[in-house]
């Protein structure tokens, strides 16, 4: 397997990507029970020397809930009967989280309601008070 090339200032070498290959689930005949097209990619974030200390915690923090482990990121391709072609898009799929969780995010800019919303928010509630108030029984004072 070739470097994964992840953006571009980071490529993966290959010995720090694991691959598997497995039979895929699903409808094909004879032939599903006996060829291993399914791909299975493991990424182990904490084991990586191309990875600074910086960019871990960034991957740990952005994608926590695909880890397993604690630190591995898998990634499963089976939707093709041919191999490679599993491979590449497990590949492109693996390429596509890190670049997205090393993704600079944007920062919230603190906003205020506008005027006419404020507005807009009172008024409907001294209407819906209003409609309450108009369902009460009539007072006896009168």
């Amino acid at each position: 397997m070739e470097p994964l090339p992840v953006g571009s200032r980071l490529i993966l070498p290959p010995e720090e990507i694991e691959l598997r290959t497995m039979r895929a689930s699903g409808p094909g005949g004879q032939r599903v029970n006996k060829v291993e097209t399914a791909v299975e990619l493991r990424f182990d974030i904490d084991a990586s020397q191309s990875l600074g200390r910086a960019r871990q915690d960034l991957l740990h923090q952005h994608l926590a809930s695909r880890l397993v482990g604690g630190s591995v990121l898998v990634v499963r391709a089976q939707a093709s009967r041919e191999r490679q072609r599993n491979l590449e898009e497990a590949r492109e799929r693996l390429a596509a989280l890190i670049v997205g969780a090393l993704k600079p995010r944007k920062a919230r800019r603190a906003t205020k309601p506008t005027t006419g919303s404020k507005e807009r928010r009172l008024s409907a509630k001294r209407r819906a008070g209003k409609r309450k108030q108009d369902r009460r029984k009539p007072s006896q004072e009168d």
